[in-house]
């Protein structure tokens, strides 16, 4: 919890300062350093991508086999991304109540029974269309508040190694990029030797896995709390604060929706426009994980790149660039019928452009967002990001039954265009080259003061993130 607005900081000086901002004390050196929470939270996270990318083929490809159906197939992602995205932007004000790590442990085993029943009801010839849309729909419940609470972890676990908080967001998009390597690869491989449905046992025991990793290792709460003379903030209040500062800064809206724009048709192509367009080659599952792969390795490629460059690049036209090569390209190229050796090469330009994405819109966030807020509005921002993947599949689905294939991969590939391009002539996207600090929120609107601002190019992967096609 936030400390109000005017309140001066406890008792503790600049080594109170530091811990509340995830920094460590100068205090002390290496005594006390405790590196088990870090190295337990990047395993977690690499475990769980890997699992929620066997997911993400498994689920739609076991419609699409099973029914035949490509708009049943857009229904299911409807069905795990809608409450996904209403309990990310609901859940903030839970895990600061009771705890970050209750919150991830308590939603992985839930995942994980949930997940676990889909291969089970199969198995026992139970498994009918809409008891897989009630368990994906559950699942995506529960993987919200997790995904969310895993993230308020990261500055206790800096606390706890004695690491700069940068390091750990650092060491975190790694694992992120990794698993988004492995993840596709391994679901390739293991649908095509298994099935769909029993490839999901994978993604049942990564949630217990996450769930022992986190329960047994993670930071037992989160260090910003508030003092014990203020009164709590309710449960609106929070998320009200969240949704006014976002509603008041112009850039961070248009990118918001922009990237809703983006994902919606991220979220076509993966589940729906892609899995069609394999089958209808005569193709399966391993290309799909193969294209997976070879876009995040690229991806990795460019991410590592945007870190090192940093401050040199200059936002605007790499942001628009790095969107124009890894967006409309292969929709044209699938709607074209081209051979797969050339998608792969499509996939792999536009991966090492989508790998400077997420370091760009994570540098613009933290540089406009006062520190006391980052949490509240970054989810909410977030989730409104996330609100068109529910839609993606489902318009895909439509649009596959309505006109066919390659003109929906036409029409798609067209708005992603347009969607990409037409923003960066917005007057307020000139303001995305400038490298300035947060400043006070809008008077009036109950926020509380800023307690600290890090640099804002140290913040790679908070704010809104692109989903991409991997």
């Amino acid at each position: 919890m936030n400390r109000g607005v005017g309140a001066s900081p406890p008792a503790g000086g600049e080594q109170d300062t530091q811990r509340r901002r995830g920094r460590p004390t100068s205090q002390g050196g290496a005594e006390g350093r405790n590196r088990t929470p870090l190295w337990a939270f990047l395993a977690a996270n690499v475990v769980s991508i890997s699992g929620t990318r066997v997911s993400a083929i498994a689920i739609p490809w076991l419609v699409l086999t099973t029914t035949g159906s490509a708009t049943k197939t857009g229904l299911v992602v409807v069905f795990e991304m809608t409450p996904l995205v209403i309990t990310k932007a609901l859940g903030g004000p839970i895990i600061d109540r009771i705890g970050p790590r209750r919150v991830s442990v308590v939603a992985d085993l839930a995942s994980a029974v949930l997940v676990g029943l889909v291969p089970l009801l199969h198995v026992l010839g139970l498994l009918s269309f809409p008891a897989l849309l009630g368990l994906v729909a559950l699942a995506g419940a529960a993987r919200g508040p997790s995904d969310a609470a895993k993230g308020t972890l990261v500055p206790d676990i800096a606390e706890q190694a004695r690491v700069p908080i940068e390091r750990v967001t650092g060491l975190e998009s790694s694992t992120d990029r990794t698993a988004t390597i492995i993840g596709p690869a391994v679901a390739g491989v293991i649908i095509a030797l298994v099935g769909a449905a029993n490839a999901l046992v994978i993604d049942a025991a990564s949630f217990a896995v996450c769930a022992m990793l986190i329960g047994l290792w993670g930071p037992a709460r989160h260090l910003d709390e508030t003092d014990d003379d203020a009164p709590p903030e309710t449960y609106r209040r929070q998320l009200r604060s969240g949704w006014d500062f976002l509603v008041h800064e112009p850039l961070m809206r248009s990118i918001t929706a922009m990237i809703f724009a983006t994902n919606l048709l991220d979220m076509a192509f993966m589940s729906v426009l892609l899995p069609v367009w394999i089958m209808d080659h005569g193709y399966g599952t391993t290309q799909i994980g193969l294209i997976g792969s070879v876009f995040g390795v690229t991806a990795t490629i460019g991410a590592l790149l945007a870190a090192a460059l940093g401050e040199r690049l200059p936002r605007r036209i790499t942001y628009l660039v790095a969107f124009a090569i890894a967006g409309c390209p292969r929709f044209i190229a699938l709607a074209l019928g081209a051979p797969i050796w050339l998608i792969l090469g499509i996939c792999a330009v536009g991966g090492f452009g989508a790998g400077f994405i997420n370091p760009i819109i994570g540098a613009i966030y933290i540089s406009r967002i006062p520190r006391p807020l980052l949490g509240r509005v970054g989810s909410l921002a977030e989730s409104m990001a996330w609100a068109g993947m529910p839609l993606g599949g489902i318009a895909a689905g439509g649009a596959v039954a309505v006109v066919g294939l390659a003109p929906a991969l036409l029409l798609a590939g067209g708005i992603y265009f347009l969607a990409t391009t037409l923003p960066g002539l917005l007057p307020q996207w000139k303001e995305m080259d400038e490298r300035r600090t947060p400043t006070p929120p809008p008077a009036g609107h109950g926020f509380p003061e800023p307690a600290g601002v890090p640099d804002p190019e140290s913040a790679l992967g908070v704010g809104v993130r692109s989903d991409g096609i991997a």
